[in-house]
């Protein structure tokens, strides 16, 4: 089975309930399946300001997700593609974990990674 790294973004608007039932279908699938999260990503969800209630949710997402650590593997792909391409950190970092352990990143901003061609992308407003 495919393996896939599940962006900040798209957590929110999963969360929000803002995809279509074919999205809704395909994530519930990915989330059932165990959800793989950057440690970036987990950093992004812990420092949203939102209601407690929400806050729960979300702490209750990370802890049922595979954190994924950054490791050499992940500093050296992303190293790569910081001095090849105009990345942010945070996003070369999840861009570089999904390539690592060969992944592919589900997230509603593909134009922040539009330029990675070592990086498979799926964006669930697409489906």
């Amino acid at each position: 089975m495919e393996q896939y790294l599940i962006d900040t973004n798209v957590i929110s608007d999963y969360l929000s309930d803002c995809f279509f039932i074919n999205a809704t279908n395909f994530l519930d699938a990915v989330i059932d399946a165990s959800p793989n999260l950057s440690v970036i990503t987990q950093i992004e969800l812990l420092c949203w300001k939102t209601s407690a209630p929400i806050e729960k949710s979300i702490a209750r997402f990370i802890a049922d997700s595979n954190i994924l650590n950054i490791n050499e593997d992940v500093v050296a792909n992303c190293t790569k593609l910081r001095k090849g391409k105009k990345v942010k950190t945070p996003d070369a970092i999840i861009a570089a974990t999904a390539i690592t352990y060969g992944y592919t990143l589900i997230t509603n901003n593909a134009k922040d990674f539009e330029n990675i061609k070592a990086l498979k992308i799926i964006n669930p407003f697409s489906l």
